[in-house]
């Protein structure tokens, strides 16, 4: 059969199981385009921003275990999706990017469009691939499917010219293999066992596929035999909590808060992930977050088999040693008005079975991992990156991802303004999220980080570009406009009965809390 490039693409994605594509196409995708009616078993979705559409193939593939494409329009359309690219890139999360460009003999005109598509995408530390001929399209494409899924994961962008999509004599190509992790060498392991047998305090932190069940039960086994403390990365890109799994902490976000967790530490063992930094310098103060005179040791590195080498460590230091697991406990249902502490306890209360949460709440949300520690088993995806307009988007690809499972999007105010536009797709797909926006009416963590690094802050001009007030936001009637129903929720017990209701109906649902700031 003879077909063009744009549907050699398609094709090939499709043999290498790659069978979402989310989009915000333009013109010189239009062959692309036409090629999902050729090819029904890809899905196409439409994301009405960037942003949108490259959150969501973040959040598809984190649930999904594969990569999304994602389908773009030249290189503005690829710098209104780096902010959420940026967090796929820090979360190791497989993407298939395919940004449309100029026909190749077009690009010498130098059209208002023209840009450095290959700078822009070299800023993502992936790969990056310009295909310059049709029947190149297919082996092309099977190389960035395997390149994105080569371990740990990353983002890889092929560049597809307008010519080249829409010129006879593309084929399909067979997937090709992607790179497994490698093993941690014995002598590693035994190596780190010697570290944790040798008297003094050590922690060990986690982060990348070693926060998922397996690995998270080796852990504690090796805390429960040994005393090392156990904690996961700030932001992991997926962690399984809940119910019958241990609970493991969270390395904090504050310098302040790292500081009291590693205190007295003299070794750090990181296993798939790095040795904490501060998320910015402060004048005064270090940035390593390391304790003086701790030694760092590395069991697994990003690309490493993590899992195996805890397991692996485990059954060398605590071959008998069960994990402790959390016992089902939910707080009870608070009442009165809502304030940032009994809003996450109505979550935790109410949290449904198997959910998924998208975790963008930021500073209203720092009690969310207290409140539902005992819920029911789930998964949390978190900001990754720090690139805020995460949580929306990541919401809607998980959606997809686990159309069986209910999606909780706990959003803080600013950050949902982002890529609000999340919602039109959801309302589109009829996707099963509920969207908590927590409504404090500022940037709170601004205010924070304003004191934090010295700044003076009783200027009426600083705290005016803080505040989120003037005019007030109303999310219920821009998620309406949006095609989502929405309520507001002003005390705890309009939050219980509304969170209730949308999660027990089908299809997009919004619920604005309105809360005061924490700090």
């Amino acid at each position: 059969m003879t077909m063009n490039g744009a549907q050699s693409l398609v094709r090939t994605l499709v043999d290498a199981d790659v069978d979402v594509c989310f989009t915000n196409p333009g013109t010189s995708e239009m062959h692309f385009v036409a090629a999902l009616d050729d090819v029904p078993q890809i899905r196409g979705v439409l994301g009405l921003s960037e942003g949108v559409v490259t959150g969501a193939a973040d959040g598809y593939a984190r649930v999904a275990d594969k990569p999304a494409a994602t389908l773009l329009h030249l290189g503005p359309g690829l710098a209104n999706g780096l902010a959420n690219l940026h967090n796929a890139r820090r979360g190791h999360t497989p993407v298939v990017n395919i940004i449309g460009d100029h026909a190749t003999y077009h690009k010498e005109l130098d059209a208002p469009l023209e840009s450095d598509i290959e700078a822009l995408a070299g800023s993502l530390n992936g790969w990056v691939r310009r295909s310059s001929s049709t029947a190149e399209v297919g082996a092309d494409t099977a190389a960035a499917v395997a390149a994105a899924q080569d371990a740990p994961g990353q983002v890889a962008t092929l560049i597809l010219p307008a010519d080249v999509s829409w010129g006879e004599g593309g084929t399909p190509v067979a997937p090709k293999a992607s790179r497994s992790p490698r093993q941690v060498d014995s002598d590693t392991v035994k190596g780190i066992a010697e570290v944790l047998r040798g008297g003094e305090p050590v922690a060990l932190l986690v982060g990348g596929a070693a926060c998922r069940e397996a690995g998270l039960r080796a852990l504690s086994r090796i805390a429960k035999a040994t005393g090392a403390k156990p904690f996961a990365e700030t932001f992991p890109s997926r962690i399984e909590r809940g119910a019958g799994l241990p609970n493991i902490e969270r390395l904090g976000y504050l310098a302040e808060q790292v500081a009291y967790q590693l205190d007295g530490v003299r070794h750090l063992v990181v296993v798939g992930t790095r040795a904490p930094v501060s998320f910015f310098a402060y004048p005064g103060k270090a940035g390593d977050l390391v304790p003086e005179g701790a030694h760092v040791h590395t069991l697994a590195e990003l690309g490493d088999d993590v899992v195996a080498a805890l397991e692996e460590l485990a059954d060398e230091v605590a071959a008998d040693v069960e994990p402790d697991l959390a016992p089902a406990q939910r707080p009870e249902l608070p009442s009165g008005d809502l304030t940032p502490q009994n809003w996450a306890q109505v979550i935790g209360a109410l949290l449904p079975e198997n959910a998924i949460i998208s975790d963008e709440a930021n500073t209203s949300g720092l009690l969310v991992p207290m409140t539902t520690a005992g819920a029911p088993r789930h998964d949390v995806l978190t900001l990754t990156g720090g690139a805020i307009g995460q949580g929306m988007p990541v919401a809607t690809g998980a959606a997809i991802a686990a159309e069986d499972r209910p999606v909780i999007n706990l959003e803080s105010d600013g950050s949902a303004l982002y890529t609000i536009q999340s919602l039109w797709t959801q309302a589109r797909e009829n996707l099963n999220v509920t969207t908590v926006v927590l409504n404090n009416r500022a940037y709170a963590i601004l205010r924070m980080e304003l004191q934090r690094v010295g700044a003076e802050s009783s200027g009426p001009k600083a705290n005016g570009l803080l505040d989120l007030s003037t005019p007030d936001l109303d999310f219920v009637r821009m998620s309406e406009g949006f095609g989502v129903p929405a309520t507001r929720a002003r005390t705890a017990e309009e939050l219980a009965e509304q969170f209730r209701r949308a999660v027990s109906e089908p299809g997009p649902h919004l619920i604005e809390a309105m809360v005061p700031p924490l700090l």
